[in-house]
């Protein structure tokens, strides 16, 4: 069975809401993509009105901004430090918006979203 943005059928208390209408389709949503550490990997997906989407399944560099210099360098992500998201994503390898990562640069924080951006951006943090 596909999986629904639409209300939950359950009422707070438990009970239950009659629904008015079975899913539609534009209501569908998808599994979460779970971006990983490793050699670059993306994959095109179709979204709502035939457009395209890129997401990124694997990544091992970023564009990282330093805001002293105002300057933005490639670098190779080290490891995966912490993940506000869930702590679990730490020892998975999963990048997320948030994302502590370590690089040769220092440490930094992912300020984009590559499950739905197709790409890593971060910035240097103290």
């Amino acid at each position: 069975m596909a999986n629904s943005q639409s209300r939950s059928k359950r009422k707070p208390s438990g009970g239950r809401y009659v629904p008015s209408r079975t899913k539609r389709l534009r209501e569908l949503d998808r599994l979460p993509t779970y971006t990983r550490l490793g050699k670059r990997q993306s994959k095109i997906i179709r979204v709502k009105g035939a457009l395209r989407k890129v997401i990124t399944m694997m990544d091992d560099h970023v564009n990282l901004l330093d805001p002293k210099t105002k300057k933005y360098s490639k670098v190779k992500i080290d490891q995966v430090i912490d993940n506000p998201a869930n702590r679990h994503f730490v020892r998975r390898n999963i990048l997320t918006k948030g994302t502590i990562i370590k690089t040769s640069k220092g440490n930094a924080r992912i300020v984009s979203r590559p499950g739905q951006e197709g790409m890593l951006n971060a910035v240097l943090v103290k």
